[in-house]
């Protein structure tokens, strides 16, 4: 009867551990600051210059799918609820400096949509959205692994994976080849030839 008693009293620790292991994993941790340097980039990019933001963007969202593919797979723990700490309002901010940076090249058409299947229209996508749609799962994330809580950091793993695999996976590699395309097109290159 004691040895029952004992070891149920022992299965928080055991979850706590284990926790704690997924939460200090070297894979997490890697994909914490690269989701936090994104954060933080998008926040500020409606001050930078195009060209340069997309020179930066075109770096740090294949480290961030790199990084994010190599979360590990882990059950989600249905118990603990975790909320959204990123309003319309800051989404919206985000959005319309994004907006800003892209300015007329903003629009890019989309094949990889669900409505494509289903229309014969090209389906019209902003690169401004995308990097808000990004954004916002992974500042969710940052702000959940603040608080420092180790069953709701190991819970936001689990969450932000499955947004990842579901989502907003897909929507940065279209982004992606939106950017590289803009960024790469003859007008934006700058030889230093002279034609005369």
């Amino acid at each position: 009867m004691l040895t029952s008693q004992l070891s149920f009293l022992m299965i928080p620790d055991i979850e706590e551990n284990m926790d704690s292991q997924l939460v200090f994993d070297k894979n997490v941790v890697e994909f914490v600051t690269v989701a936090a340097e994104y954060c933080a980039y998008i926040e500020r990019v409606g001050d930078k210059d195009r060209l340069q933001a997309c020179d930066v963007l075109l770096k740090l969202l294949p480290l961030l799918y790199l990084k994010a593919s190599m979360l590990p797979e882990t059950e989600s723990d249905e118990t603990v609820v975790l909320t959204d700490s990123v309003t319309e309002q800051e989404y919206d901010y985000i959005r319309s400096q994004a907006t800003l940076l892209m300015g007329p090249d903003d629009d890019y058409l989309e094949v990889f949509a669900e409505e494509m299947k289903y229309s014969d229209m090209p389906v019209r996508k902003t690169v401004s959205e995308d990097l808000a749609d990004i954004y916002q799962p992974l500042k969710n994330f940052i702000e959940s692994f603040r608080t420092g809580i180790n069953k709701i950091m190991a819970e936001s793993v689990a969450n932000c994976r499955q947004l990842f695999v579901e989502g907003w996976g897909q929507t940065l590699l279209n982004t992606m080849r939106a950017i590289h395309s803009f960024r790469y097109a003859p007008l934006n290159t700058f030889d230093e030839y002279d034609y005369d």
